[in-house]
């Protein structure tokens, strides 16, 4: 006999239970298999939750294999694509055209002389629409002459409109009555200068900026805000000392239109306007500091005509050497204290 099969036989014979004790939990369809073990039903509900398990795994496998595992740790780029575009900012109010346009308007509006009327309305027609009223209000009397325009602020309101503010200096000619040598009556010009603020309405409109109406005169302040409090720069009063003959020949070269013996190599100053006569060097303060680069400020009077005004100016000074000496020199200059 094949010791194997006596084996197995062996082996069968043990596992088959005994007729005599079956055991009561064991099902039927268990005893007829052989099974070593025993089987026990399980309960519905359990069931139920394992295979709802299983179909929720499966299902995100399945989602897996559809959409990529990549997709699901970077950002897929064609979401980036479908993102709202950025909110377009409303392009900048043209607030050079419209200044210059204003700046015409107001000073055809404010010139007028009641001998020429129709000079008045060919210069306002310029800046105005088509068709648009070129008498702007005026009488047709009297004579006046702008000598100065300065647009400013431009503030914009609705509808592509805004609001220019222009100042504007003004000389208006007025007759004054007074009394003559064997006339009753007699007049005789009088003109007075001033400035006035003039408030101008423009549109933007194909392209280009018109007025849309009457102005409003309004005033101008009498002086402007409080500066700030302004920290001024510590000075070195040896070295202002050293420098002082240095700039007080700048200056006195500078009046006299030739510069280029006092000021460093490669420095350019262009000559003052003729008329002005140096009176004097008021004060000189250098910065303290160090290097071969120093700036300073200057007072200086001159004599323009008949009078005389002081100006303030900075200056930077600069060290120039050569074989046997060196000294310092202007490289640069302009006016303020800024």
């Amino acid at each position: 006999m094949n010791p194997w099969e006596s084996a197995a036989e062996a082996l069968k014979a043990q596992q088959q239970p005994t007729a005599a004790t079956p055991p009561a939990s064991t099902p039927p369809s268990a005893r007829e298999a052989g099974a070593p073990w025993a089987t026990i039903d399980e309960k519905s509900g359990s069931a139920a939750v394992r295979r709802l398990g299983r179909g929720v795994l499966w299902a995100v496998v399945g989602l897996a294999v559809i959409t990529g595992v990549r997709a699901w740790v970077v950002p897929n780029e064609s979401a980036k694509d479908n993102d709202p575009p950025p909110a377009k900012t409303a392009p900048a109010y043209p607030s050079d055209a419209a200044q210059a346009v204003a700046g015409r308007f107001a000073r055809a509006y404010l010139t007028w002389n009641e001998d020429a009327p129709e000079a008045r309305a060919v210069a306002l027609a310029a800046v105005l629409p088509d068709g648009a009223d070129t008498e702007m209000g005026w009488d047709k009397q009297g004579h006046q002459d702008v000598l100065a325009v300065q647009p400013g602020a431009v503030t914009p309101t609705t509808q592509n409109q805004a609001r220019v503010r222009v100042d504007v200096l003004i000389r208006t000619t007025e007759e004054e009555a007074t009394p003559a040598k064997g006339k009753k009556k007699a007049t005789e010009a009088k003109t007075a200068d001033r400035w006035i603020g003039l408030d101008v309405p423009v549109v933007q409109t194909a392209g280009q900026v018109v007025v849309t109406g009457q102005p409003g005169m309004v005033g101008v302040p009498a002086h402007g805000p409080k500066a700030p409090e302004l920290k001024t720069p510590e000075t070195d009063a040896a070295f202002g000392q050293q420098t002082a003959d240095t700039v007080n020949d700048f200056f006195r070269a500078y009046a006299g239109g030739d510069t280029e013996t006092v000021t460093a190599p490669g420095a350019t100053v262009p000559p003052l306007p003729d008329g002005m006569t140096l009176v004097g060097v008021t004060s000189w303060t250098a910065d303290a500091g160090t290097g071969d680069d120093r700036t300073g400020t200057a007072r200086v009077t001159w004599r323009i005509g008949q009078a005389q005004v002081e100006q303030t100016y900075r200056i930077e000074l600069t060290r120039v050497a050569s074989a046997d000496a060196q000294r310092w020199q202007v490289a640069n200059i302009h006016g303020s204290t800024a």
